[in-house]
């Protein structure tokens, strides 16, 4: 009888007209709870008599597959203010609630296959960049920050929230409590505080739907119409001088044993107490502190296929403490033509096992800063880069890493400086120094630059080992230009790399060379191709060239082509949230300086797609042709592929009531033919990652991780045969609840060639917070 009430409800309020309906705000309207309110309990559902009171704003507009269209189902908003956080109730409304796909996902793996509803916050108020939490039907939780400069998210930062969901007979309900304490603004000025909340519908057509009416896909960002939130009254002055602290330490207990050929049986038995330390004296302050940290059990990195590439890979970051505020050391997200500009001035992962740092953030109206020193143990790589390939060397242990960024905003125009130093000792060390700036031109165009000057005493032996050289000066310039409107896009970079560029705090994978590149994207908007309704596609054009800069060091001339890249391509959009995309490579290449500029001529085609519920998420990109052999320098048949597969299964009630099983398999693989016809080289990676979900908070993860790069002897080239190979099986149970709490208990065990090195190693973590 209940179920068919809700259900009459839903219908009424899907089918009465608008003036029918409760009056909704003009905008997300806050409620104010007196010292004597009771907050509402955090169980997902809407029932407690505080929410009664808090207006109800419920003007959403689809986003998702068209905009400016009017929501199918009814979405509606509420939020509480009380003396420490924002509480923000959402209802989503759902005719087929059966339909809705809400599994057990791991931290920040709520996606487009999933049912959600998303917050973004701007406390600033000034449109640079947004915190945002994505909560699923199911309760799991993504969050990170939103870059208006790189309109992208990155889910790397997280935030000291909570949230509960109910299933409701009609749809589901959220409440996300968001503490003060986790928001960043300034002490004084700036703007209100600025919301939009989104839903998301996993169906045959992916809906997403926004509380801005004014967002469309025209947008240059996905956070250019975020609205005021009304109601809060004095509230950011009532907090600004309140100030919050919060201790994480954490234990850690390894037990490694290592055998190898060269080096024999190393066993070692190793306890650590570290902590994370962070005060926010006031609103605009934020100190971090990090006392022996281990980050040895932060998630595995994926693989990737770098047998038959000249240059350096980076890999994202995943630890806490480089991740405050991440938006103010500088852009962090590739642009489209696939480089990280930023990564230049501060990689994080150039710092691979601190004793300590120490961290101070501040955020104002018009101006923000950070600044951070810490003293690293090493172990990792140093990267000396040139126009054809990256040397790698191995780091000095014990050194000091320093970077500081400051930028001043000027209406649409932002100017920032940065330093980094980086000291090895022994009159080892690398400075750099740089100014870097960004400027809106309306609201269809952005140019972006930045200008970095370099000096280092590090330089590299032909063993790899560090040694102290004379004084090399270098610099990086780099110019962009992003334009976006209801008729197209273009990307635009030219940059300058000095030979002798080098950043230890940074990423350079190349230097001494000239860049121009273009992206351009003719929109198409929707239409119908064989039966099939495409939403949106696009018609694409690549190109880029690189040239050589004199280099005497190397023996490199000036002008010499490195890559010309011609690439006219497509993309469209379809049902089940898919994409098609596709690109010709009238593309040349040169593999070493002396080298002939060879002739590659491929065909790229790649889709991902939200299939179902099961097999929420595929996608695969494959490039065939003639590729370039770098070792070899020459071009042969091959082909380069890459594949992802995740599934998420419930398991039968005789396992236990509301468990999941969650599946990601992750395959690559790449070859180029030699003349004979023989298979010149083959390169592999495989990783297979399973997730037993028990509860929201506790978890059973297995990973397989395979890599193998195999390439036969050559007589004709001088190649001898070569056989690396890497496998890595992790094991941990995991029990996590928020940041709060976090126990794993785990095992390692590694096996790579050549020198034959296994590795096992059983370790307890253990993490609190206060």
């Amino acid at each position: 009888m209940r179920q068919r009430l809700s259900g009459l409800g839903l219908a009424l309020a899907l089918a009465l007209p608008a003036d029918a309906q409760p009056a909704s705000p003009a905008q997300p309207t806050a409620l104010r709870l007196a010292a004597g309110d009771t907050p509402p309990t955090l169980d997902g559902r809407l029932d407690d008599a505080v929410w009664r009171r808090a207006p109800v704003y419920d003007r959403f507009v689809q986003f998702l597959p068209a905009d400016k269209q009017p929501a199918r189902w009814r979405t509606t908003v509420q939020v509480l203010a009380t003396e420490d956080a924002l509480v923000f109730g959402i209802r989503a409304w759902d005719p087929a609630p059966e339909r809705i796909r809400a599994p057990l996902a791991r931290r920040d793996q709520v996606k487009a296959d999933q049912d959600y509803v998303a917050v973004f916050i701007d406390p600033v108020g000034l449109g640079r960049a947004a915190q945002y939490v994505r909560v699923s039907a199911a309760g799991s939780v993504d969050d990170g920050l939103f870059s208006a400069e790189e309109d992208a998210d990155d889910s790397a930062p997280d935030f000291d929230i909570e949230a509960a969901a109910a299933r409701l007979p009609d749809g589901y309900s959220i409440e996300l409590r968001w503490p003060l304490a986790a928001l960043r603004f300034p002490h004084t000025g700036g703007a209100p505080w600025r919301v939009m909340v989104t839903r998301n519908i996993p169906r045959e057509d992916r809906m997403l739907d926004v509380s801005s009416p004014a967002l469309t896909q025209d947008a240059l960002t996905f956070i250019a119409d975020l609205q005021p939130l009304d109601g809060l009254g004095d509230l950011a002055m009532d907090v600004r001088e309140r100030s919050f602290v919060s201790v994480h330490p954490e234990l850690t207990w390894r037990r490694v044993n290592e055998l190898s050929d060269n080096d024999g049986r190393r066993r070692a038995q190793h306890t650590s107490l570290g902590a994370e330390i962070k005060w926010r004296p006031r609103a605009d302050w934020v100190v971090d502190l990090t006392l022996n940290p281990d980050f040895s059990q932060v998630e595995v990195d994926e693989p990737q296929l770098a047998g038959n590439t000249r240059f350096a890979l980076s890999v994202p970051e995943k630890r806490p403490f480089f991740l405050e505020s991440a938006d103010v050391v500088g852009p962090t997200q590739p642009d489209e033509s696939g480089e990280n500009r930023s990564l230049a001035a501060f990689y994080t992962r150039a710092i691979t096992d601190p004793d300590w740092g120490l961290r101070v953030t501040w955020r104002g109206a018009g101006a923000e800063a950070t600044a951070l020193h810490l003293r690293d143990a090493g172990g990792g790589t140093v990267l000396r880069a040139g126009a054809f390939s990256t040397r790698t060397g191995w780091q000095p242990r014990d050194s000091e890493a320093s970077f500081a960024r400051g930028r001043l905003q000027l209406g649409g125009l932002g100017l920032a400086a940065l330093v980094s130093l980086r000291n090895f000792g022994e009159g080892r060390s690398t400075q750099v120094i740089g100014s870097d700036g960004l400027w809106r031109d309306g609201d269809s165009d952005q140019w972006r630059g930045h200008l970095l000057l370099s000096t280092t005493t590090l330089g590299l032996d032909e063993d790899g080992q560090a040694r102290r050289v004379g004084r090399e000066h270098g610099h990086r310039a780099w110019l962009g230009w992003r334009h976006r409107d209801a008729n197209w896009t273009a990307n635009v970079n030219v940059e300058d790399i000095g030979a002798r560029f080098a950043n230890d705090n940074g990423f350079v994978s190349q230097s001494g060379i000239r860049r121009a590149s273009a992206f351009g994207a003719l929109r198409l908007g929707a239409s119908e191709f064989a039966g099939l309704s495409v939403h949106d596609h696009e018609a694409q054009l690549r190109l880029q060239e690189t040239r050589t800069k004199a280099d005497p060091l190397l023996g490199v001339a000036a002008g010499r082509v490195v890559d010309r890249l011609v690439q006219p391509g497509f993309w469209f959009a379809a049902a089940r949230n898919t994409g098609v995309w596709g690109h010709v490579g009238l593309d040349r290449h040169r593999a070493r300086d002396g080298a002939p500029l060879h002739a590659t001529r491929t065909l790229l085609l790649g889709f991902e797609s939200n299939p179902g519920e099961l097999l929420n998420f595929v996608t695969a990109e494959v490039e065939w042709g003639r590729r370039l052999d770098v070792d070899a320098d020459r071009v042969g048949p091959g082909a380069q592929g890459q594949l992802q597969a995740q599934m998420r299964l419930p398991l039968p009630r005789w396992a236990g009531a509301g468990r999941w099983l969650e599946i990601d398999l992750r395959l690559g693989v790449g070859w180029v033919d030699a003349p004979d016809g023989h298979r010149a080289f083959t390169d592999r990676s495989a990783q297979s990652l399973f997730v037993l979900h028990l509860s929201a908070h506790d978890s059973l993860r297995l990973i397989r991780q395979q890599t193998r790069f195999s390439r036969r002897m050559d007589a004709a080239s001088g190649l001898m045969a070569l056989e690396e190979r890497g496998r890595l099986l992790s094991l941990m149970a995991q029990h996590r609840v928020g940041l709060a709490r976090v126990i794993g208990l785990g095992l390692n065990r590694g096996h790579a060639q050549p020198g034959s090195v296994r590795s096992s190693e059983l370790f307890v973590k253990v993490r609190v917070g206060y």
